[in-house]
């Protein structure tokens, strides 16, 4: 099957929802113009290299979560810019102290499905920052973020990055 060009950049296997996918099917994600086309939620902050949003589909038992999205397309860590990294941070920080967040995580996957990382819907830089919602969970549950599938993962046509 040829490939879409329009959205390699997509991991169909890992979208949970079905308004997700619709929106994912369509666009090239987190390129500027799809942000302002298709993201429901404003833009909360705007820095020299990340757009601060608050997530259009946040996991289950969440109080926050917060999406950093990289302003121009990189998929590595490695592609990033230092000060990218210390501009990302003062806008958590800044983002906790706004929300009263007393706790949470921040997550950030890169690199392709073909390289581990088949959690990531998106193959572009972005970081969460989420505070989950304790209240919401049972006594012995805790809540998690996936960071991959499991290792027995088997790339087929349905999980292909299209």
């Amino acid at each position: 099957m040829a490939e879409d060009p329009k959205n390699r950049f997509i991991n169909i296997s890992t979208i949970r929802r079905a308004d997700q996918r619709a929106v994912m099917e369509q666009i090239r994600p987190f390129c500027r113009e799809n942000i302002e086309k298709y993201h429901k939620n404003p833009i909360l902050k705007e820095g020299k290299f990340w757009i601060l949003t608050d997530n259009q589909w946040p996991y289950e038992h969440i109080k926050h979560q917060m999406l950093a999205i990289h302003k121009t397309h990189v998929e590595h860590l490695s592609e990033l810019d230092p000060e990218a990294g210390k501009e990302l941070f003062e806008m958590f920080a800044e983002a906790t102290k706004e929300r009263g967040m007393t706790g949470g995580g921040v997550a950030m996957r890169f690199g392709s499905s073909e390289h581990g990382n088949y959690g990531s819907t998106v193959l572009h830089i972005h970081a969460h920052l989420i505070e989950p919602n304790l209240e919401t969970l049972g006594p012995e549950e805790a809540w998690r973020f996936k960071f991959g599938q499991p290792k027995s993962y088997k790339k087929t046509e349905k999980s292909k990055i299209h």
